[in-house]
């Protein structure tokens, strides 16, 4: 955790990249999408935590059809701003054997975490996966997934607020910043 002052610190020279109403309308019109594709499978939603909570409790109230919630932990960060191996500290609890997944994360970086969760639940013998994320990150490259429904694209900065942490802090924020350039 990067300490209170710290913490303000980083906010106050962060620039801000989507404020809370490009947010909220962002999750408006994914549920919709989603809503149009899933709403005949009863699918297992299951939100990616830490940062996949904000986003799926945004977006779950405006799901219009019966489905089933859970959630998992996959991780490459481990509180750091690089990613690392993938780990699973927490596993599906539901099976997901035969049932359509979809997938809530905060953001589609590089891509790995997202496709490691796709080959497991795929060999797992899931009927169909899906992924929504809030953010995709603009990489300017191909990555190994890519999400069937994106709130906003962001730059190549590190980002934060909305489910993603900066050194642990500011998951709360209801906008998405980027740390300062050095």
């Amino acid at each position: 955790m990067l300490g209170k002052e710290r913490a303000w610190e980083v906010l106050r020279q962060a620039d801000i990249i989507h404020d809370a109403p490009v947010i909220d309308a962002a999750v408006t019109r994914v549920a919709e999408e989603v809503n149009a594709a899933l709403a005949e499978r009863e699918p297992l939603v299951l939100a990616i935590m830490g940062g996949g909570v904000v986003f799926a409790g945004q977006l779950l109230p405006q799901l219009r059809f019966p489905l089933e919630f859970d959630f998992i932990h996959v991780t490459r960060y481990r509180g750091g701003m690089q990613g690392g191996q993938v780990s699973w500290p927490v596993a599906p609890h539901v099976p997901v054997a035969g049932r359509s997944v979809l997938v809530i994360d905060d953001i589609l970086d590089e891509g790995a975490t997202l496709a490691a969760v796709r080959e497991r639940f795929l060999a797992d013998g899931a009927a169909s996966f899906h992924s929504a994320v809030l953010c995709e990150k603009d990489l300017g490259r191909t990555k190994p997934i890519r999400a069937d429904f994106v709130g906003v694209v962001v730059p190549d900065r590190y980002v934060f607020g909305c489910g993603m942490d900066v050194h642990g802090a500011w998951r709360n924020l209801p906008a998405i910043y980027a740390v300062a350039s050095s």
